[in-house]
């Protein structure tokens, strides 16, 4: 069928025009609301500034199609096949393209509010400044797209693929993205104000200068990212991973990193006023005398701890109350070796009993770890020294109780010929806080 029949037809008001052949027809500026195209070879076709309004596209296969300034309003193209095809400038807005692909189109500037795209596939499509707020992307294919300045304010990416994409300056305020795969996308500079990033994968990522503002990052990975002047401001960053990760200059004014691992990670000059703190505590920053109302905080003077169990198979399992080993930063305290001298008596109780003893190096230990303001949870390595090795059973029951197998520290314990006025143990230990 060519141009001018179907024009024909529908302004004799036929609608019905599946399945036929239109590939490389001029239907520049036509008229054709409503019409239902279900399968129709539309290859090579220009249909610039048409109107398509409320169109049945299913099916259809608009590749290398011209659709510049086409009306494609509330269109149902479900499974269409739109590669390569140019859409610069198109309405497609509230329209259905579930599973319609997409590949290498040209989006430039398009309208794509509301539509529905879960599915499709974009892969190395062009959608800088296009319009895709509240659009539907679950679990669409974007890698290698290009959104730079795109507005997906409120647009739903959960589990879409934006691999090596191009996101620089586009908008995401509001969008939900959980589990959203972002690698190697190049992002600076674009905004998630009040986005949920709940376990997205930032890992080695530079986010310099994005904007996070109120965004959920639970349990988010942002291991060795570069979020240097970022703003992360009133962010959830419960659980998050930011081993590693530089945050200097950071705004992390009020933002939660409650249980975040923060081992190895920079907060150089980062504002943190009122933020809590991985152990659960508000950070109160000092302010520069003479800059009242401009806090800055630095690494000299904060020093944040953190702890974290290391288990590897390639190493011996444990076998009590002790871990392979534990990573952690902070404030160090050397707890120097305690014996069983009762502090009250000054000399050596339960000579005999080394299970009685084991329980005041304990007690004379925790004495001098509150005396420092940590805690056996916060104890990371000891040293068990034992006059008779056959004592260990006994010694290791009592040690116990102080530190559960699954966060002890980690542990080491040996025989030696004699011990300090002749007790049967002695137990040092290092605490990070």
């Amino acid at each position: 069928m060519n141009a001018e029949t179907l024009l024909e037809k529908y302004a004799a008001g036929e609608r019905l025009f599946q399945q036929v052949n239109l590939a490389e027809e001029n239907l520049t500026g036509a008229d054709l609301s409503e019409i239902d195209l279900y399968g129709t070879n539309l290859k090579g076709t220009d249909l610039s500034e048409a109107n398509l309004t409320k169109a049945i596209l299913k099916s259809a296969d608009f590749t290398k199609a011209s659709l510049k300034n086409a009306d494609l309003h509330s269109v149902t193209a479900s499974s269409s096949i739109f590669s390569w095809a140019d859409l610069k400038s198109a309405d497609l807005s509230w329209s259905t393209l579930n599973d319609a692909q997409f590949n290498s189109a040209n989006l430039e500037e398009a309208t794509l509010i509301g539509v529905n795209l879960t599915n499709a596939k974009l892969s190395f499509a062009n959608l800088d400044m296009a319009n895709l707020s509240g659009a539907n992307l679950s679990n669409a294919n974007l890698n290698n797209a290009s959104l730079g300045g795109a507005n997906l304010s409120k647009a739903l990416l959960n589990k879409a693929d934006l691999e090596e994409s191009y996101l620089i300056g586009a908008n995401f305020t509001l969008a939900t993205l959980k589990e959203a795969n972002l690698q190697k996308a190049k992002i600076q500079g674009a905004k998630f104000q009040r986005a949920n990033l709940t376990q997205v994968d930032f890992s080695g990522m530079n986010l310099a200068n994005c904007d996070f503002t109120g965004a959920n990052l639970l349990v988010t990975n942002l291991t060795k990212a570069i979020l240097q002047g970022a703003n992360l401001e009133r962010a959830i960053l419960q659980y998050a991973n930011l081993t590693r990760a530089n945050l200097d200059g950071a705004n992390l004014r009020r933002a939660d990193l409650t249980g975040a691992n923060i081992y190895g990670a920079t907060f150089k000059n980062a504002d943190l006023t009122g933020a809590i703190m991985p152990d659960g505590e508000v950070y109160q920053p000092t302010t520069s005398e003479g800059e009242i109302g401009q806090p800055e905080t630095l690494l000299e003077e904060v020093i944040f701890m953190t702890r974290e169990v290391i288990r590897t198979d390639n190493a011996p399992a444990p076998v009590g109350p002790y871990n392979q080993a534990i990573a952690a930063s902070g404030k160090m305290i050397f707890v120097a070796g305690q014996i069983a001298i009762d502090p009250r008596l000054g000399d050596v109780v339960y000579t005999d009993d080394v299970k009685k003893q084991t329980e005041q190096v304990m007690a004379n230990m925790e004495a001098i770890l509150t005396a420092s303001g940590a805690k056996f949870e916060n104890v990371v390595k000891t040293t068990v020294f034992l006059a008779d090795m056959n004592d260990f059973a006994a010694v290791n029951a009592i040690y116990a109780k102080y530190f559960p197998e699954e966060t002890a520290p980690a542990r080491a314990c040996v025989q030696v010929s004699r011990l300090p006025k002749n007790v049967l143990v002695e137990i040092d230990c290092i605490a990070v806080i």
